[in-house]
């Protein structure tokens, strides 16, 4: 055994980062026999030292029941200082394992005076700067170590020597810059000489460029500003400083201009006929506050290989990437000098041509006028989303190993791995993962292609779990959220639907979108086991959940969040029109549900941080906001009011219901009068396959999931999707796009989706925080035939692997990690086998086999839509010999919609009982075996 994977605030080796606390964990791996014989953990020792030989330990702490998700460090660190870490783990069975020792973290600046000042440059001067410094080492001593603390705005991209310092990309990140900057750490030892020469070069960026609802730019500042220090430290201990100051320089560099929204100009030949001289920086004055980094690092992180040229009809040459994704294309360039290539954007060709209108106002170009020089070229301070470009004014044959896609998104750990004997289930799970990159570009954004790329809220909130499922997302929504609490504290506690908020008074105060401020910190909790972060959150949540009650109050305390402009189930498609923004469910009651629902998840975060008296209150509260939903939306039988399939969800969801059954038949009911076609938007469709699962309609779920037909997410994929749309119907059957005002092709939000199949088709679902203990309850169906699971938590690794087989027999798999338990419920398992009832499990692997009660490879149901056989021959075969008079019917759409259990109450068609019984016994014979080709994806079975 060993203990690997140690992390800091949940990063791995931190350098310069805000430790305003310090929470270390780690896990446990290796043997099987091994770890399931340990006993688990009796205690643990961390070991911090100020040299990896562990000479100069500074800090030691003993935990005799360690946590090992979230242990508390609780010593005061000192300023530009690295620290290692090592862990050493003692088993209950005299055991024991510690970690490697090149394990660390390194403060930054911390509270530290800034000795450099900001530096900008002259009025006059409006292109992108260059700022330069020259200076010397003493050439006598020997340089230990070199760190450069260095922040700008907008955007800077630091050289020493040429060489690039780091690899980030849109540093320093994003922030309400009135309030704050974020600055970077970088080791830059190997950079430095005697004779050195720092370059930095300047892009708008969020700060300056075009950014914004409203398209504008400039929205906090008009001119580029740099603040660096580059600290040298000598093996003697003495040090050189090197301050941002007037001694800096700046000229001119060749990008011509650089912006979020439109793109990216390189001109080689920029100051051709202009001269471009040195001049000296000017002192600035920032009034924001220069904080420690908060934000893990954007990267380039794949490498997209060009799919095809293609000549369209228009006689356009364009590059199809074959995936839609956010980043840039970079080239080799053997380009004369003065020669202009321009790329553009777009995500869809429309009969055959290049088309981006659903861009909007964005221009996404990448524009390089050559210098003449050889080599690979790319943009800077940019990013597009794409899969097109069309490309003009290329000199020469355009090949394929002249052009790259390169993605790009926020470094965090892969953790969660899905598999299924379902191709397109397979591609709908690519398509959820590759629209989680994208949007996750130091914050989480609804798209990034057009002119928005904004921190919706709503996108964010609904699609956390599933995120946080596929990746260690922690370090990244606790960015969010301090960015949320940001404006929150700005807006009297109003979590606004979308962040930078420019004009308070235009803050959008809406339940779901706002709700993120107590859902978000619940999942990191659920999901990553750390109390420090949801203590430290704890306050937004508060702050949420009562600016509505105290508006509430001015109204005389109803109890309810039934006023404003609220954004309700977005973009579903049972509003006035299927292109309508706003869904046909009130948007009152869903406000007023989660309203009840943000309490409740407020009142159980008190319970966990030990606020007796807080959560004593909100649970006092939930109990009034409850009834008061309940006279205000249910009759006195106990029936919804509200006739819509996400006013069912969300009641189920949400637990606000008088008798559960009569919410579940009218779920039902609701189903059937929608003939299956889901109606949800962006407060339902990410939840429903949950719900339905959670309340014993698998079957309707797995529907939904798996039918082709539009609306769906099948329907996406075989119109050619490679992420996840805006809309149901982005993108028409005929290959057009809908319309372009508001259409993106790579919008995360209906993906949460995927979640489902973590959650009830693998069944694996927290229990404890961060999944110290599991429920394993797995949902087979022959729709899939099998499916390989395996989430990464961090305590450590789950795995669910099931396949129905060709005999019928179901064989499961299940790991289960180190010093972890799981509450396992076997499916549809006879009495005799252990697990047919929720047993908990402790840490190892178990393998099951057995014949289920249920026959899993019976290819219908009594719920199946005869829709969903009429492509099947042998069925219909059946149909035509045990019922022509519903043969005949079925040449009616409407009745396509019915199925042998409905068929029963349609007696006074002439259907008899006998007939139905024969109908059924007949279909019932027919199964599915053998591989994905015979798997009918819409089966409701």
């Amino acid at each position: 055994m060993r203990v690997d994977n140690v992390r800091i605030n949940g990063i791995r080796n931190p350098i310069g980062y805000a430790f305003d606390t310090i929470r270390l964990s780690f896990r446990i791996s290796g043997a099987e026999k091994e770890m399931s014989s340990s006993g688990g953990m009796d205690r643990a020792k961390i070991i911090v030292s100020r040299d990896a030989a562990f000479s100069m330990v500074v800090y030691e702490k003993e935990e005799t029941e360690p946590n090992s998700a979230c242990i508390l460090l609780d010593f005061v660190p000192t300023p530009r200082t690295r620290y290692f870490v090592k862990v050493w783990v003692a088993m209950k069975k005299g055991d024991s394992c510690e970690s490697v020792s090149n394990y660390f973290f390194e403060t930054g600046k911390m509270n530290e005076e800034w000795k450099a000042k900001w530096i900008t440059h002259r009025d006059e001067d409006t292109f992108h700067p260059v700022f330069i410094k020259n200076f010397e080492t003493d050439k006598a001593k020997r340089i230990l170590t070199a760190r450069l603390y260095i922040s700008g705005l907008g955007m800077y991209e630091a050289y020493i020597n040429g060489d690039r310092v780091g690899e980030e990309l849109l540093t320093p990140y994003y922030s309400d810059y009135h309030r704050e900057v974020q600055y970077q750490t970088y080791d830059v030892t190997r950079l430095i000489g005697e004779q050195n020469r720092i370059e930095v070069l300047m892009g708008n960026g969020w700060y300056k460029g075009t950014f914004g609802l409203a398209g504008s730019n400039e929205n906090w500042g008009s001119k580029f500003m740099l603040l660096s220090e580059l600290h040298v430290v000598y093996e003697d201990g003495t040090e050189d400083i090197c301050v941002t100051d007037d001694s800096w320089t700046y000229k001119g560099s060749e990008i011509e201009d650089s912006d979020i929204y439109h793109g990216y100009i390189y001109n080689g030949l920029l100051w051709k006929d202009r001269e471009n001289y040195e001049k000296e920086a000017l002192i600035s004055d920032y009034k924001g506050s220069v904080i420690s980094r908060i934000s893990p690092p954007v990267l380039e992180q794949e490498i997209i290989a060009l799919k095809e040229i293609i000549t369209t009809p228009n006689k356009e040459t364009v590059l199809d990437f074959g995936q839609n994704f956010a980043g840039y294309v970079s080239f080799y360039s053997e380009l004369p000098k003065g020669a202009k290539v321009v790329l553009e954007c777009a995500e869809i060709l429309q009969d055959g041509n290049f088309y981006h209108d659903n861009y909007r106002a964005a221009k996404s170009k990448f524009t390089y006028i050559s210098d003449g020089k050889s080599g690979w070229v790319s943009p800077k301070f940019t990013w597009f989303g794409f899969r097109y470009i069309k490309i003009t004014g290329w000199v020469g044959e355009i090949t394929k190993e002249n052009f790259v896609g390169k993605a790009i998104y926020t470094s965090m750990e892969r953790t969660g791995f899905v598999q299924t004997g379902h191709d397109k289930v397979n591609r709908l799970i690519s398509n959820v993962l590759w629209g989680q990159k994208s949007n996750s570009i130091d914050f989480p954004t609804d798209c990034p292609q057009r002119d928005e790329r904004l921190g919706w809220c709503g996108d964010a909130q609904v699609f956390a779990r599933t995120a946080s499922y596929n990746m260690r997302t922690g370090a990244f929504y606790d960015k969010f959220m301090h960015d949320l609490m940001e404006a929150q504290e700005q807006l009297s506690g109003i979590m606004p639907g979308v962040i930078p908020v420019f004009d308070k008074n235009s803050a959008i105060y809406s339940s779901v979108w706002g709700d993120i401020a107590t859902i978000l910190p619940t999942v990191l909790y659920e999901y990553f086991g750390d109390i420090y972060v949801l203590k430290k959150h704890y306050p937004a949540m508060k702050a949420w959940v009562d600016r509505i009650t105290e508006d509430d109050a001015k109204r005389g305390q109803k109890y309810l969040f039934d006023w404003g402009a609220q954004l309700g189930d977005w973009l579903a498609l049972d509003g006035r029109t299927e292109q309508s923004m706003s869904g046909g469910t009130d948007e009152y009651f869903i406000g007023s549900c989660y309203y009840a629902m943000s309490v409740e998840l407020l009142a159980k975060a008190a319970k966990e941080l030990g606020y007796a008296s807080d959560e004593v209150y909100y649970l006092n509260l939930h109990d009034h906001i409850r009834e008061a939903i309940l006279k205000e939306y249910f009759t006195d039988s106990g029936r919804l009011s509200i006739d819509t399939q996400t006013g069912y969800v969300v009641s189920l969801y949400t637990g606000i219901y008088k008798e559960k059954q009569r919410v579940i038949d009218g779920l039902k009911k609701r189903l059937y009068k929608d003939c299956y076609k889901l109606k949800c938007g962006f407060v339902g469709a990410p939840i429903l396959c949950r719900v339905l699962a959670d309340n014993d309609m698998v079957e309707e779920a797995y529907y939904f999931l798996l039918q082709t037909g539009y609306p769906g997410w099948l329907h996406c994929i075989d119109l050619g999707a490679t992420t996840i749309w805006e809309r149901w119907n982005s993108v028409l059957d005929d290959g057009h796009l809908s319309g372009t005002m508001m259409n993106s092709l790579n919008h995360y939000a209906f993906g949460s989706v995927e979640e489902f199949l973590y959650r009830n088709v693998a069944g694996i679902k927290p229990i404890k925080p961060g999944f110290k203990k599991a429920a394993i309850e797995p949902a087979p169906n022959i729709g899939l035939r099998y499916m390989d699971c395996t989430y990464r938590s961090v305590y450590g690794d789950y795995r669910v692997f099931w396949e129905i087989k060709q005999d019928g027999m179901l064989h499961l798999k299940i790991e289960i990690p180190f010093d972890c338990s799981a509450a396992v419920k076997l499916p549809f398992a006879p009495k005799q086998v252990e697990g047919y009832e929720s047993e908990t499990f402790t840490a190892g692997v178990y393998e099951f086999e057995y014949q289920p009660e249920r026959d899993l490879l019976c290819r219908y149901s009594e719920g199946t839509l005869f829709k969903d056989m009429m492509t099947d021959k042998e069925a219909m075969e059946i149909i035509h010999e045990d019922s022509p008079l519903l043969e005949y019917f079925l040449s009616q759409e409407d009745y396509r919609y019915e199925s042998l259990s409905t068929l029963s109450n349609m007696f006074y068609m002439g259907f008899s009982d006998e007939m139905i019984g024969k109908l059924k016994k007949d279909l019932m014979k027919l199964r599915t075996i053998g591989g994905n080709e015979n798997v009918k994806s819409d089966n409701k079975a």
